[in-house]
């Protein structure tokens, strides 16, 4: 037995701007991959137009995501390699499997598959999968275009790539960091992440309307570029991991890996139960809202189409209102970490300055995709404030109850009041800036609140296989309502579907003339039912004293 010093060598953790370098390579693969996740989303309405994918083949391909986690427990596999081959090799078998799912998905949307024999044999086939279809959960379906399909197959693959990413990036957070600004790294790490959606609503399109020639394929290979980067990045996390390792002498950190007696304990638990049901309601009413936003935006307000030799139709505006709103993110954010009230204020002023220029130049450019943008922007400048609130005074129980009002409140206003101001350009831009903002700040309180919150209602010992069980309850949502959305979309405009056939309208003026209350109000439903969970929870947690209401920190 060998007995510590004191004066420990200095290791590559022990250097801050080693460790933060760390952090921003596996955060950098996270954005890249965050991007990817929905590269087609703010081109849904070009995918019909070009690629023929009504709203039940888009909804379907974006649901294929998380197929593969939720019936092939994928998700569970993820674990158990984490376990048995540590952080480094699953980061780079994350980042490579991601690639091969993102190449797949790039293929299948090229000129180059139109008109092949893959094309033909995905046209003959996977129509029919024996028990899938009985169930009601395959993902595909006889008609469904060929280029779906397969881009379908990809987005599998790489759904099994991020996930797994997830996990590894968390675990490697906690080795890099473990008893030192732990929560800070998390809160940056998820904060980088989420301006991926901002930064593939503002480039995915551009992309695809390069040049004034229309080919949503290059959309899809900038997001591919992109994965190839995130893989360097994992690679190079890969040597600095194990010269960290050489260092210290130490293994590398691995939980008790997931064990299918420790279901029946977990399953047991009622707070487990409201716990997993929260997350699945909350996360199925906004990301699979993600994947439709624009379009929704698209089919509710009118925008004018700015003249080809105006400035706000140029790339250069696309770059210039990328780079505001980094100035939002990073003021907004920074501001939260400042000892000196006036630098905070100042922070504050110049991230209040650059998100009115951000929503300024998103109107002035009519364009769907940037007035969504602002979703994560909001939420970039308060995780922060919101985790260190829970940590230090509580009320997460309350914070989730919020969460879901808020989340009613939003997808109601976008079902019925948006519309109303469908024949005011500006009014109907606030409306949407506002309601997207709030939106993105409700979702801060599920991370601040929710995932501190399961420690204090499982025991320590199944506390991994708890997480992993309410990841793959999660992904459930995640695979369904996209798939649900577009159907929901068909099923209630059978006479655009219609019109569409009979060649009464064209497939451009059907993809931005949707009715999109139906889906809205389904997701409000959600909202509706994370509510009474939320008030349930705050009940139990005060009969039983779980601690939900009480900071996580002891002073």
């Amino acid at each position: 037995m060998t007995s510590t010093t004191i004066n420990q060598p200095a290791t590559l953790r022990d250097s801050a701007a080693v460790r933060w370098t760390v952090l921003l390579f596996l955060a950098g693969a996270m954005f890249c991959s965050y991007i990817f996740m929905d590269i087609l989303s703010p081109i849904k309405d070009l995918m019909q137009s070009t690629r023929g994918w009504d709203s039940t083949a888009f909804g379907t391909m974006q649901g294929s995501e998380t197929f593969l986690n939720v019936f092939v427990f994928f998700l569970i596999f993820a674990g158990i390699i984490l376990d048995k081959m540590g952080v480094r090799f699953t980061a780079v078998l994350s980042g490579a499997v991601m690639l091969v799912g993102a190449t797949i998905n790039w293929y299948a949307v090229t000129e180059m598959f139109q008109g092949t024999a893959l094309e033909q044999w995905f046209t003959d086939n996977l129509n029919y999968i024996p028990g899938f279809d009985e169930l009601g959960i395959s993902p595909f379906y006889k008609g469904m275009p060929a280029s779906a399909k397969l881009s379908a197959v990809g987005f599998m693959i790489f759904g099994c790539g991020v996930e797994m990413a997830g996990i590894t990036v968390s675990r490697g957070i906690v080795k890099w960091f473990k008893g030192r600004e732990m929560a800070l790294a998390m809160g940056s790490e998820m904060a980088l992440a989420r301006l991926g959606v901002a930064t593939c609503m503002i480039f995915s399109p551009m992309f695809a309307r390069l040049g004034g020639d229309i080919d949503v394929s290059r959309s899809v290979a900038f997001g591919v570029v992109l994965l190839m980067i995130a893989l360097i990045m994992f690679i190079v996390y890969f040597f600095m991991d194990k010269k960290l390792d050489a260092q210290t002498g130490e293994a590398e950190e691995k939980d008790d890996p997931f064990k299918i007696s420790d279901i029946g304990s977990i399953l047991k638990s009622g707070g487990f139960w409201l716990v997993a049901l929260l997350c699945v309601l909350y996360y199925s009413a906004i990301f699979p809202f993600q994947k439709y936003a624009v379009n929704m935006l698209q089919c509710n307000l009118v925008f004018e189409e700015v003249p080809a030799d105006s400035f706000w139709a140029t790339n250069t505006v696309t770059v210039i209102q990328y780079c505001i709103m980094l100035v939002v993110a990073a003021a907004s954010f920074a501001s939260n970490f400042c000892k000196k009230a006036n630098l905070r204020y100042i922070l504050l002023g110049i991230a209040v300055v650059a998100l009115v220029t951000f929503c300024y130049m998103g109107y002035m450019r009519q364009s769907a995709e940037t007035v969504f943008a602002v979703f994560p922007l909001l939420a970039v400048g308060i995780t922060p404030i919101l985790g260190n609130y829970v940590d230090h005074k509580g009320k997460a129980a309350t914070m989730l109850v919020l969460g879901s009002l808020l989340l009613i409140f939003c997808h109601l206003t976008f079902a019925f009041v948006l519309p109303m101001f469908s024949d005011n350009a500006v009014g109907g831009v606030i409306v949407a800036y506002i309601t997207i903002l709030v939106l993105g700040a409700s979702f801060s309180l599920v991370p601040a609140s929710l995932w501190p919150s399961v420690p204090k209602l499982v025991d320590a010992k199944i506390i991994g296989s708890a997480y992993a069980l309410i990841f793959w309850i999660q992904n459930i949502g995640l695979w369904l309502f996209p798939l649900l959305i577009g159907k929901v979309l068909d099923q209630t405009n059978p006479q655009l579907v219609t019109d569409l056939a009979n060649g009464v309208i064209t497939a451009e003026e059907a993809a931005v003339s949707y009715d999109y209350t139906a889906p809205l109000v389904m997701l409000a439903c959600l909202g509706v039912a994370a509510l009474v969970l939320g008030l349930v929870l705050k009940v139990v947690d005060k009969k039983k004293g779980l601690g939900l209401e009480e900071p996580n920190v002891v002073e």
